[in-house]
């Protein structure tokens, strides 16, 4: 294992990548295990108030992400240790900014509600290209066609047209696709072409009758491909989001009245 590591990680310069990566996924783990916590009215544990405002966790993720971002411009060429420590400590920023992410999309605090939900999306697509990237995969293709061939206007356009496809996948609704066709290009080519998902802004621009020459009959068969296999897959993806982070959709618990 050591062996591995060494040839795979700190070989391959990418240790301060991996730093990130262990970063970003222990200090979520350790914000929802507190957050959760703090949601069942532990002793132990609470929110961060100074006087009536409430400190959310994303300031502390601001402030962790600056520190690390320059720190790690300075020391980057000084020490790889270094180097490495400063991206440990981006990593845990940007966990602390992600997992509010829907407070910063919706300028308001919808933590435990059904869209806070978009922040536990956002940080399981930022593990998921890191981890990506760890593997030694390059977003789209980049050096590949160029090491291959030798030319570079080939790798322009190779780059170009994976980004296209990625990006009309994006648009048709599918994001894991999408993401993986930015590191796996025949992921971005199939869902590129198949059939955008109802709510999608493909879907509104080419389907529905909001369209210049709309296509009921492709929007029908949208919405009954997400009936019968899309529904079941964001079942089970909300399943384990609950299990990993909590229930989003529950009211808050009741305050505590103290007797006087």
């Amino acid at each position: 294992m050591a062996e591995w590591f060494h040839e795979r990680i700190v070989d391959a310069h990418r240790l301060p990548l991996f730093c990130f990566f262990m970063g970003l996924i222990t200090a979520f783990i350790c914000t929802r295990v507190n957050v959760r916590l703090i949601r069942a009215r532990s002793r132990w544990f609470g929110n961060v108030n100074v006087g009536d405002t409430h400190i959310h966790h994303v300031v502390f993720g601001v402030v962790l992400m600056l520190l690390g971002g320059v720190a790690g411009l300075i020391v980057s060429g000084v020490s790889t240790g270094w180097y490495a420590f400063t991206a440990t400590v981006f990593g845990v920023g940007a966990a602390l900014v992600l997992d509010e992410f829907a407070l910063l999309l919706h300028l308001r605090d919808v933590y435990w509600q059904e869209e806070g939900r978009t922040s536990v999306d956002a940080v399981f697509v930022a593990l998921a290209a890191s981890g990506l990237l760890l593997l030694g995969l390059r977003p789209l293709g980049w050096g590949s066609e160029e090491d291959a061939s030798g030319g570079r206007w080939t790798a322009a356009w190779f780059l170009v047209i994976n980004l296209a496809f990625a990006v009309v996948t994006l648009l048709k609704g599918k994001i894991w696709s999408g993401l993986l066709g930015l590191f796996v290009p025949p992921f971005g080519y199939v869902g590129a072409v198949r059939l955008a998902r109802p709510g999608s802004p493909w879907a509104r621009w080419f389907y529905s009758d909001m369209a210049r020459r709309p296509k009921p009959k492709r929007m029908a068969k949208a919405v009954r491909r997400e009936e019968r296999w899309r529904r079941p897959v964001i079942r089970m993806k909300i399943a384990v989001q609950e299990f990993v982070c909590g229930r989003h959709d529950l009211p808050p618990a009741p305050q505590r009245i103290p007797h006087r």
